[in-house]
């Protein structure tokens, strides 16, 4: 082998017999000083180390550091394979056989250069920086439960199908996901997982469960699987609520149900939300007192949804009507349900709980806040206020039960003088009355 260089215009070729080398330099010499020739390094500290020890160079710690908790700001170790994909790099071409088809339809696919795509670096750094910062991928703000970075309020899917039952429609949320420990004379404390969810199909059926395992995914699959098994139907008043107010009690747990009208919403605990939305419930209020365990809370209010009574059962209890007043009606009366037999009032004791919500509550009586007067009730202008509004201070009431009594506003002396009445009623009386008589006036 032959060296050829162009020097001076002219080309000089020397052989390797006429090169004097010495072994302890990295230089060498040509006969004549005609030829100098420098030998370099092509390994490095980086390159002569496999990729394994260079990262346990950065993300190891000793053991007595790791006591000291030297190990929790580490810098994790991060897959610089990941997002790689055979055939595609940042040439990016259209390879048949290898990153496309051979043959789309009837065409016949040639290889050809696609326009370069400038986010695949953006793309793959972010994709391996996904798992490197806290262990996991980060969460679209709608999958994450009631906080972003535990298990707690996250769904987990629909339980495993048994044989040819699926569970289709059915959603699990988990309540509780923490760590327990139990001392074992032969292998010391063990470590394992504990899960509490629930599971509903969001049309009244719903069931929970606990269970335990050393794997996070093992005890979680386990747990809604268990869910599952113990189903409990729940029937909706009007689809969308409960059907009355209710008292509950589990352990020291004590909890207050309001039912609500439509458009009301879920005010009330969180573990409590996610059992309305697996049963169906849209509407409700509820007050917790006591302890806040939320195995305490979901037991307690699964025994209140199973110990209410339905219209017909109150009804029949007591003897007498039941008549339900809703303010999206008017407040118009409207008779729910009717014993077979009904009661006559001298058939009433006279210490006899009349009041609906006693009833349903079981006797029990939410404490409520006690109501401060405002800040400027002691003032001279608000006094003044309160001697001018004196006279009318409850026309309002006063109005509001005339129309739900007599369809009109009307008082004692209206009979025999027509015109004490409002102006307003004045006018659309004569109006109604105006519009009558042209009626039949055409029918005739």
């Amino acid at each position: 082998m032959a060296l050829k260089l162009l020097q001076n215009g002219r080309l000089l070729t020397r052989a390797f017999q006429n090169l004097h080398i010495t072994p302890t330099t990295s230089t060498i010499f040509a006969k004549n000083n005609d030829l100098n020739l420098n030998f370099s390094r092509n390994t490095s500290f980086f390159v002569k180390l496999p990729a394994e020890d260079l990262w346990k160079g950065v993300t190891s710690v000793s053991n007595a550091g790791r006591k000291r908790g030297r190990a929790k700001g580490l810098v994790r170790r991060k897959d610089l394979n990941r997002g790689q994909v055979i055939g595609v790099g940042k040439a990016n071409i259209q390879w048949p056989g290898l990153s496309a088809p051979i043959i789309r339809g009837r065409e016949l696919i040639q290889r050809q250069q696609l326009p370069p795509d400038p986010e695949r670096e953006a793309k793959l750094i972010k994709m391996r920086d996904a798992m490197s910062s806290k262990g996991y991928q980060k969460l679209s703000p709608l999958d994450r439960g009631w906080t972003g970075a535990k298990l707690g309020g996250r769904s987990i899917g629909a339980p495993d199908p048994i044989g040819d039952d699926n569970f289709e429609g059915f959603d699990t949320k988990v309540i509780e996901y923490k760590q327990v420990f139990n001392m074992k004379g032969n292998l010391g404390r063990k470590r394992r997982l504990s899960a509490f969810v629930v599971t509903g199909n969001h049309n009244g059926l719903a069931g929970f469960a606990s269970a335990k395992a050393v794997d996070g995914k093992a005890v979680l699959r386990k747990a809604k699987n268990r869910a599952a098994q113990k189903l409990m139907y729940i029937e909706l008043c009007d689809g969308h609520t409960v059907f009355h107010d209710f008292f509950c009690q589990f352990g020291l747990t004590k909890i207050f149900v309001e039912k609500k009208p439509e458009g009301f919403g879920l005010v009330c605990h969180r573990a409590i939300r996610e059992i309305c939305q697996l049963v169906g419930i849209k509407n409700l209020y509820a007050k917790v007192e006591g302890a806040t365990g939320v195995q305490h809370i979901v037991k307690a209010f699964f025994l209140g949804l199973l110990k209410q009574k339905k219209f017909e059962e109150i009804a029949e209890s007591k003897g007498l009507h039941l008549v339900e007043f809703k303010p999206e009606l008017g407040n118009f009366p409207r008779v729910v349900a009717s014993p077979k037999v009904c009661r006559k009032e001298d058939d009433i004791k006279y210490d006899e709980i009349m009041d609906y919500t006693q009833v349903a509550m079981n006797g029990k009586v939410v404490l409520k806040r006690k109501k401060y007067p405002p800040f400027y009730a002691n003032t001279y202008g608000y006094h003044i206020h309160l001697k001018k509004l004196e006279g009318r201070r409850n026309h309002f009431k006063i109005k509001f039960d005339m129309l739900k009594e007599h369809g009109t506003i009307k008082s004692f002396l209206t009979d025999k003088y027509p015109d004490a009445r409002p102006h307003g009623f004045i006018l659309r009386d004569a109006y109604l009355k105006k519009k009558a008589e042209g009626e039949e006036t055409s029918a005739e």
